[in-house]
């Protein structure tokens, strides 16, 4: 007997013990506009459960995964008109970090820009711009970045691809919001990137599964159909929607002389969707003279040779393109961000092995962010804050199987389920990752009528993929992204 109860407190000793929330909350304060604003600050992680049934039995609400988030509410009167804006990344294996310390947030990271990066260990500054001025904010880390994790001996794959990542996330919306008495308040979903493609089927996940409707999308670099941005073998839409961006990094670099940027994008445009999407979809049907007239049309905008272009056959593949556009100088450009330089060890590369772009500020926003939590929120972690993860990978897109990866039909159901749900698009000319010119050529195919067209907002930004890194473009999309803010 002494033996097996020995056993029974071994067994007892080796459970985990139940995960719960850590949330732990500071005050403080910012001047925007003249006016101090006094505000909350909790972070820390919920922990996330289910209702679990077991042949037709009710097991209990077992728990799954702890979700890492920071909120920011003002310490005036409960107000049910002020909104409430849940942020994200995207990915898949980003943090909020981007958003939070780029430009949504009351505290942003000094990084520097492109030329002019700043150097270690950085800094961080009160954001005046900050969207806190108009609504209270909520950063979400999906599972496995930021500290956000799978519970002890749960399964992480089951959060690491498209419908299960979407259930997370929008559990955690849904009781931050009850727990917070916010149902009454208006709500906005701020995606970037892959985050765009999350905000999307959240908005129709959130209305169909919890009847809860948002009043607004902030879609700020984005990608609703994966088929537009894909380079895959018999998708030629790639190539022509890339041309423009392309356009607008070799007009960056002085590829187009004294040319205004505006001039050189219109010609870019009109071409990518005209004459060279017509002779992509002619292939050898093209006569030499209508190749060589592509050719060199292609090589002009794209800041390219005539004798490279006709070498790829016309098809521009983008990493290739950051690759070959200053070979001269032994330079490379950035993916995220096409101002961005950098080098290659070896000069005749046919592909970067590093975006300059993103090696440029992921210090600085690893940084801050690592500061700040511990620092001045009081939060508390030996895990490492994962800003940027390959842990995710691979993600799944089961649902997809046999189809293109895309939620282009998800919003449009959820804006005509909800025909006052607005949705703001901020685009960055130099974005190589999600081409502004896609974006437009998806939101043309949005399957919606025509007046609810009317709540489709779209900005553009002289910058790239994080706009905000470019100190003018971070005013002027703060600017932007208040105004939608109020006027929804």
């Amino acid at each position: 007997m002494a033996d097996e109860k020995a056993d029974e407190a071994t067994q007892q000793d080796t459970t985990p013990a139940e995960p719960v929330d850590d949330l732990v909350s500071t005050h403080h304060a910012i001047t925007v506009d003249g006016t101090e604003l006094s505000y909350t600050a909790t972070t820390g992680r919920v922990v996330l459960r289910d209702e679990v049934y077991t042949d037709g039995k009710f097991d209990g609400h077992k728990a799954k995964a702890e979700v890492f988030l920071t909120s920011y509410v003002l310490d005036a009167a409960p107000d049910s008109n002020r909104p409430v804006t849940f942020a994200f990344n995207g990915g898949p294996g980003s943090a909020s970090v981007w958003l939070h310390l780029g430009v949504l947030g009351p505290r942003r990271v000094l990084s520097g820009d492109a030329g002019d990066l700043a150097p270690p260990p950085y800094g961080l500054a009160d954001n005046p711009e900050t969207l806190l001025k108009h609504s209270d904010l909520v950063f979400i880390d999906p599972v496995s970045t930021g500290y956000s994790r799978a519970i002890e001996g749960g399964k992480p794959g089951d959060f690491h691809g498209f419908q299960g990542d979407i259930e997370s996330i929008a559990e955690v919306i849904r009781l931050w919001t009850t727990r917070n008495s916010r149902w009454m308040s208006p709500k906005y979903l701020a995606g970037e990137s892959y985050g765009t493609l999350r905000a999307a089927a959240l908005a129709d996940h959130l209305q169909s599964r919890h009847g809860l409707y948002p009043n607004g999308l902030l879609l700020i670099s984005s990608v609703l159909d994966m088929g537009t941005i894909r380079f895959t073998e018999g998708n030629d839409l790639p190539y022509s929607l890339y041309l423009p961006t392309y356009a607008a990094i070799a007009h960056h670099h002085g590829k187009h002389g004294d040319r205004p940027l505006r001039d050189v994008l219109d010609e870019a445009e009109k071409f990518a969707a005209g004459d060279y999407a017509w002779a992509l979809a002619r292939g050898a049907r093209l006569t030499a003279e209508e190749r060589a007239d592509v050719v060199r049309k292609v090589a002009e905008l794209s800041g390219l040779t005539e004798d490279y272009v006709d070498r790829v056959n016309l098809r521009i593949e983008h990493v290739r393109f950051f690759t070959e556009l200053l070979r001269d100088e032994r330079r490379t450009v950035g993916r995220m961000d096409g101002r961005f330089t950098g080098w290659e060890p070896d000069a005749a590369v046919e592909r970067f092995t590093d975006d300059p772009s993103i090696s440029g500020i992921r210090g600085a926003y690893s940084a801050a962010i690592n500061h700040y939590l511990r620092e001045e929120l009081d939060y508390r972690s030996d895990l490492p804050y994962e800003t940027l993860t390959g842990r995710v990978q691979p993600w799944s897109y089961k649902e997809f199987e046999g189809a293109a990866v895309s939620v282009v039909d998800r919003l449009g159901a959820a804006m005509q389920a909800n025909p006052h749900l607005r949705v703001h698009v901020g685009c960055g000319y130099t974005d190589g990752a999600t081409p502004y010119f896609a974006a437009e050529h998806v939101l043309a195919r949005l399957p919606v009528p025509e007046e609810l067209r009317e709540n489709i907002d779209v900005r553009y930004y002289p910058a790239g993929h994080m706009m905000y890194v470019h100190e003018p473009s971070r005013i002027q999309q703060s600017e932007d992204l208040a105004t939608f803010i109020t006027r929804s």
